[in-house]
């Protein structure tokens, strides 16, 4: 699975020009997930992220995760972050897992991060076609790929 998180200081999403969920101060994460992906990803994931020490503590200084300071977390699937651009200018998206296998485990990530974060996530939904707005904090953002784990 690859992630990318984005501290933010709000962000959105909207499915036929509805918002689907929305939150105040905390993480965007993007997921893409890969045919190879195993439980084992989803729960080590789910801990890096709710423990990811990237908001500021009373000094500035990025020493707090989003649990510490009782943000909110929107997760949203992005298949696209498999594309492989390797070989000529329209990415190949082989790596990405098919929908009967990302869809379960998209629904299992939500529930083992809610579960970590002992709250309720905001989420888009699987195959739609989403508009996701955000105020980016810092700007950070930050690439995990549960793949590249040492």
């Amino acid at each position: 699975m690859i992630v990318v998180i984005q501290r933010v200081a709000e962000a959105s999403v909207k499915i036929e020009g509805k918002v689907k969920s929305e939150i105040g101060i905390g993480l965007l994460i993007l997921v893409g997930i890969e045919e190879a992906d195993t439980e084992e990803d989803i729960s080590w994931l789910s801990k890096k992220i709710a423990n990811l020490r990237i908001f500021p503590d009373e000094n500035q200084v990025m020493n707090k995760s989003v649990m510490d300071i009782a943000g909110e977390v929107l997760l949203i699937s992005q298949f696209t972050l498999h594309a492989s651009t390797k070989k000529g200018n329209r990415p190949s998206y082989i790596k990405a897992a098919r929908p009967e296998v990302a869809i379960p485990f998209y629904e299992k990530f939500i529930q083992t991060l809610e579960s970590e974060l002992g709250k309720p996530i905001g989420t888009g939904e699987f195959g739609a076609d989403m508009k996701v707005a955000l105020i980016n904090d810092g700007p950070v953002t930050i690439l995990i790929d549960s793949k590249d784990r040492k």
